[in-house]
């Protein structure tokens, strides 16, 4: 996707014509223009040239962003980045802002510099009697034309409305400018000719003061003083919206502190290059992407992840650029930087997120693309249907004015907009980030969230629990070595976790020679297991129906019942069997059990207490997912699914209603692409973040319920936003064309409409920025000390006091009889309790009960 700058758009219908004209560019597939950011996302073949002149001949300007340098200078490895300016994404939403603000706020105060006099002038005398010069006591012509000078004035201030609504009127494609234009203009001009009357009337007073009652010249000035005062709120709080990313982009520090020749050298944020050596004291940020190569400290991560509680980091852990070390010493060598760290990537993503359009902004934008032509023609009608009923020319004029000046095209335009940079902040700055503005609509529709088990549900990191033989000829030695040598070749995590065990039983020295021992015909069966031939016998490893399906010979048709019994055994106790064999023979079985992730259990429950079906999805054996399954209280299970077969559930389930796919894997991929929503944890492979519409920072389950959090109430937050927009203009473009007069007797000074129009895109914009305020992490899911635990799980606490086995009786009574707790073994010389649990049961609840009995619970 290419991005362009756009200057010159003012509201929805300016970006209703850009699209219009964009997409008609030969090349060109999709077009997103964003009036938040002025800017457009363009994909295509078409060449950057023709889609500027397709943009310049719509009315406005276009310039083509630079790629390489769409990042903030903090985030930049070239040395001269210091001269980048408008390419930048802090430029982007920062300065361009800025600038905007500032050019607004010197066109108000000029214009009420002037208004106020022209006030004094046309209503402060006329209404209230306030002294004014002598000169002009009953020199009608002289207080006139001092109007029409004042007005002039302020309208060559606010020029802009003018050159943009009549050179939007001449390219067809009229906008709100053009409103404001036409309502100030037609006010004017009016003014001018009852102006050139008085003359007429020079000795008639009488005459003259109907005249002068009939003059708009204030009316055509406080229309444009009154829309500028609606643009400079708007653009106040406009600049608001992006205030997470700009707290993100300021958090990289300007400098850092690198060893050069064995020396400490301070060198600008940019200097700084991979492999470089970096220290970092406390209260200072972190410059770069890196590993700890020496010291330790306690990492705040919350600008990246939102997790309030700080890290504590040691040798060979990483660290992120732009976190802030709250206390120790830490040396670290550059691994990533300038566009490459992190912090840029969040930074990327949430910027090409704002030239995206979320599908509910298509129906605004339907709207906004013929709003202003039908208001131009409501507005004439108004005007000939007084008229004809035989109205005032100046009254009937009046309601034509009061019509084009209180429409308002923009709150339409900025309805989803706003909402949608809003709580991609939002995401952004609680390591939730959303790829396009439609994954955010889409979070807030989900009902199905399918869960993959590896690396999601649970920690992704498999340890050998049990290592059985069953040949005669086999140790546990024996099956572990022919183990490590065919896992070796594979990425499996379940081989890892055999690479591991070897490892440790046996040194680094055996997994280099199984690296490089000579196996042939080697094969990976993706979700089945590994197949290869070892000084010329067939040796595999991995399912009961995968070995079978290996071995065709008789014996291996049926195991004996004491196998049989032993992986029934080891799949009730959640653990994953694997077996191995040789020939024609089962040597023995390798159980893997995978612990559940510490939030899993409150992230799933927060889930259903949201009305959500949650749905746990995996390869393994229907009895080692049954356990975990029931642990973390899933609504259903969903196992032994080849990953080819996980795109076909998730379109199962997609059929009836958004489904949200959660997976960290490579062979997740397909079921992320075919879901409603795409959700891939941070620590899972690139092809799975790369497949993902949402990608979670950290890997928390917990952030699964948070993302759809946020999702509904954006999506709230922007019906409301559109209600008011819609409401707004429903209800008062009747009042001000008079509708309602003769019954009620309701009617609109055009100067009052302009405060209307001004105040109305303020509001919406207002509203969205109380998604700011939207906490949507769950204490309770962070906390898992006070979290509940889930059924069948064994744990182990610490208890002090306990002299005797008398004093093990008492604490054993003591916490037996706490509902859900099965058994309790206490042992007075570790000074443990082994704990055996049915369901869920809180921390507070053991320490008052052991409190109770004369003891102390440590935890």
């Amino acid at each position: 996707m290419e991005k362009y700058n756009v200057n010159g758009m003012s509201c929805a219908a300016c970006v209703a014509r850009v699209e219009k004209a964009v997409s008609k560019v030969k090349g060109v597939q999709s077009c997103s223009v964003s009036l938040l950011t002025n800017s457009m996302g363009v994909e295509g073949t078409a060449s950057s040239k023709d889609i500027i002149a397709a943009v310049q001949k719509a009315g406005y300007d276009a310039s083509l962003k630079n790629s390489s340098s769409t990042l903030n200078d903090n985030f930049s490895d070239n040395t001269n980045s210091s001269n980048k300016t408008d390419s930048s994404i802090n430029a982007d939403f920062d300065s361009n802002s800025k600038n905007e603000i500032s050019i607004l706020r010197n066109r108000l105060i000029s214009s009420v510099l002037f208004l106020l006099v022209l006030m004094y002038f046309s209503m402060g005398h006329m209404m209230w009697k306030f002294p004014i010069p002598s000169f002009f006591i009953g020199n009608h012509i002289g207080i006139a034309l001092l109007q029409s000078v004042l007005c002039i004035i302020i309208m060559i201030i606010n020029k802009k409305f003018f050159i943009s609504g009549f050179k939007s009127l001449i390219h067809f494609a009229p906008n709100m400018d053009t409103l404001v234009a036409l309502g100030s203009g037609i006010s004017f001009v009016y003014s001018l000719f009852v102006l050139f009357l008085m003359t007429s009337a020079s000795g008639d007073s009488e005459k003259s003061m109907y005249y002068m009652n009939n003059l708009y010249f204030e009316s055509s000035a406080m229309i444009l003083t009154l829309i500028t005062v609606g643009k400079l709120l708007e653009a106040v709080s406009k600049g608001k919206t992006t205030s997470a990313l700009k707290s993100l982009i300021k958090l990289s520090p300007q400098t850092a502190c690198i060893i050069k020749d064995g020396k400490e050298a301070i060198i600008p944020i940019s200097q700084i290059k991979k492999d470089d050596l970096f220290i970092v004291r406390a209260g200072e940020n972190i410059p770069a992407d890196g590993i700890i190569i020496e010291g330790s400290a306690s990492i705040n991560e919350a600008a990246l992840t939102g997790e309030s509680i700080p890290a504590d980091k040691k040798e060979g852990d990483s660290v992120s650029a732009a976190t802030t070390n709250l206390s120790g010493f830490i040396k670290c060598r550059a691994e990533k930087v300038g566009q490459d760290t992190m912090l840029a990537k969040i930074i990327q993503l949430v910027s090409d997120s704002s030239t995206t359009k979320a599908p509910i902004a298509k129906v605004a934008d339907k709207v906004s693309g013929v709003f202003v032509p039908v208001i131009l023609g409501i507005s004439l009608i108004t005007f000939l249907i007084w008229i004809i009923t035989g109205a005032e020319f100046s009254w009937s004029l009046e309601r034509a004015i009061s019509v084009l000046v209180v429409s308002c095209p923009c709150a339409l335009g900025l309805a989803t907009p706003v909402a949608i940079m809003v709580g991609n902040g939002v995401g952004a700055k609680n390591g939730i980030l959303f790829k396009t503005s439609a994954a955010l609509e889409t979070a807030g529709k989900i009902n199905t969230v399918i869960l993959d088990k590896t690396g999601t549900i649970t920690k992704g990191e498999p340890s050998v629990t049990d290592i059985i033989p069953f040949a005669k000829d086999y140790t546990e030695v024996d099956l572990l070595k022919i183990a490590g040598r065919i896992e070796a070749k594979s990425s499996h995590p379940l081989a890892k976790a055999v690479i591991r065990k070897c490892d440790e039983s046996f040194g680094s020295e055996f997994l280099q020679e199984a690296e490089q021992s000579e196996i042939s015909d080697f094969k990976e069966f993706a979700g089945n297991g590994l197949k290869c031939s070892i000084n010329g016998k067939t040796v595999c490893a991995g399912k009961k129906d995968f070995i079978l399906q290996q071995n065709t010979k008789q014996t291996l048709q049926k195991f004996e019942s004491a196998i049989e019994q032993k992986l029934e055994e080891l799949s009730n106790n959640g653990k994953t069997p694997l077996l191995f064999s040789v020939e024609d023979s089962v040597i023995g079985v390798i159980a893997v059990c995978d612990e559940i992730k510490e939030d899993s259990v409150n992230a799933i429950s927060s889930l259903k207490n949201m009305g959500i079906k949650v749905v746990m999805l995996t390869g393994d054996n229907k009895k080692t997912a049954g356990v975990i399954g029931k642990k973390v209280g899933v609504n259903q299970i969903i196992a032994e699914v080849l990953p080819d077969e996980k795109e076909k559930v998730v379109r199962q389930f997609s059929s009836k209603g958004k489904v949200c796919m959660v997976g960290d894997g490579i062979n997740d991929s397909p079921a992320l692409v075919s879901a409603d929503l795409g959700v891939a944890i941070g620590s899972g492979s690139d092809i799975a973040i790369d497949s993902a519409e949402v990608v979670v920072v950290k890997s928390r389950l917990s952030d699964v319920p948070a993302l759809i959090k946020l999702g509904r109430h954006t999506l709230k937050n922007i019906y409301e936003n559109l209600f008011w927009a819609f409401f707004y203009n429903i209800i008062l473009i009747p009042i001000a064309a008079g509708v309602y007069y003769k019954l009620w007797g309701l009617q609109m000074n055009p100067m009052f409409g302009a405060a209307a129009m001004s105040l109305s895109s303020f509001c919406v914009v207002t509203n969205a920025l109380r998604l700011n305020l939207l906490k949507i992490k769950d204490d309770k899911i962070s906390n898992y000390k006070e979290a509940v635990m889930a059924e069948n799980i064994k744990r182990i606490i610490k208890v002090d006091g306990m002299m005797c086995e008398h004093c093990e009786a008492h604490v054993k009574d003591a916490l037996e009889s706490i509902k859900g707790i099965e058994s309790a073994s206490a042992d007075h010389k570790k000074g443990e309790v082994e704990l055996e649990l049915s369901k869920a049961v809180k921390d507070s609840a053991l320490e008052k009960a052991i409190k109770k009995a004369g003891y102390t619970f440590i935890g």
